[in-house]
């Protein structure tokens, strides 16, 4: 199959396909990783120039002391998607990613859900080639050397995108965990990026082209300076992705030009929460559409304060279902009923002498769930 990233595959026949997370390793395996960070960057680029065709909203937060849990919906006229994600920073103490998620893709017309799928692994994916798509408009031609800021869950994922869609061929990695530096390093071996280990932030940007925080602690952080950045630099701002989470100072900010996906959730979300309500910002979409300018010169300051919206999900889900589809990965469920007569929802707990919701014809599983016999 052509060009996967870029169709919605026909809707299943029978229940929703689920795709779980050995489902996923193994279609990234199978696909590889550069293979699949770009196709997902196809998909969102592809559907970020069909934004006005998208019913969109900023993402539903419930917060505590401990993180937060979000609900990110997006539809356009055929298909509608949504993700549910926590950011937890501390959970790798209890065991946990700081970031786990799932999600849903459905058929707008039915609302059947013709897709559940683990989003963890994907959104590291998504996430990587998001922010590549918005160097390839925003960066230097010729960007090679990108210091990462933050050496955690998603980093090699960010350090590879980079690596296949923009040509970087060093880094200069930075974090106060070095065991997180330590993974990097043998993670991204045989890569073939040059990859150089540095003792704070000060250094790792010094020479870099393009500079990327991807750091977790839920706080009002510091992590990049004004006095830090030069001319021609491009900053790809990842970390600061919900209230009272930034990773660049005020000056950074107000140094360049300010690219966003969605002015509702960044000046929530963003590293821009920290400015005025009216301060300038341009939309990612409007500079892939032609809309809007991205660099203006070779010595612009440009800086992507990514916060992850919704439609990339969206994106990524439809990149995942069709390779599924292709690849025949992941299983049939029944997540909603199948009925005879679709008004007669009592009926399914009935004791029929043959089932009327037989799973087996989807999983080849024998049946999960009989009504209890009539006394």
């Amino acid at each position: 199959m052509n060009d996967i990233a870029l169709i919605n595959p026909p809707a299943a026949e029978d229940g929703t396909l689920f795709l779980s997370v050995e489902h996923a390793i193994d279609l990234v395996r199978r696909k590889g990783v550069i293979t699949c960070l770009r196709g997902i960057a196809q998909a969102i680029r592809a559907d970020f120039l069909r934004w006005p065709e998208f019913d969109k909203s900023a993402r539903v937060a419930a917060h505590s002391a401990q993180g937060v849990i979000e609900l990110m919906p997006v539809a356009d006229g055929e298909r509608y998607s949504f993700k549910y994600v926590n950011g937890h920073p501390y959970n790798h103490r209890l065991g946990l990613p700081t970031v786990m998620a799932f999600g849903v893709l459905a058929e707008v017309a039915t609302g059947r859900p013709l897709l559940l799928s683990e989003l963890t692994l994907t959104t590291a994916l998504r996430t990587a080639a998001m922010s590549a798509v918005a160097a390839q408009a925003l960066a230097r031609p010729g960007s090679r050397v990108m210091a990462l800021i933050g050496n955690g869950a998603q980093s090699e994922f960010q350090a590879l995108a980079f690596q296949a869609l923009l040509g970087i061929e060093a880094l200069r990695v930075y974090d106060v965990d070095e065991q997180a530096t330590d993974k990097l390093m043998v993670n991204l071996q045989g890569s073939g990026l040059r990859i150089t280990r540095c003792a704070s932030t000060a250094e790792a940007v010094q020479g870099a082209d393009i500079v990327t925080t991807v750091t977790a602690d839920k706080l009002h952080a510091t992590i990049l300076t004004a006095d830090m950045i030069a001319p021609g630099m491009h900053i790809n701002a990842v970390g600061g992705d919900c209230p009272g989470k930034t990773e660049l100072a005020a000056g950074v900010l107000t140094a360049g030009r300010v690219f966003v996906e969605y002015p509702p959730q960044t000046r929530i979300e963003g590293d821009i929460q920290q400015m005025p309500a009216d301060f300038a910002v341009t939309e990612l979409w409007q500079v892939l559409a032609g809309q809007q300018p991205g660099r203006l010169a070779a010595d612009d300051i440009t800086v992507f304060d990514s916060v992850g919206f919704a439609l990339e999900d969206y994106s990524a889900l439809r990149y995942m279902h069709a390779a599924a589809l292709e690849l025949g990965l992941g299983e049939r469920i029944a997540l909603v009923p199948e009925m005879e007569d679709p008004k007669d929802l009592m009926g399914l707990l009935r004791a029929p002498a043959t089932p009327c919701w037989d799973m087996r014809r989807t999983t080849g599983s024998p049946l999960a769930f009989r009504a209890a016999e009539a006394s």
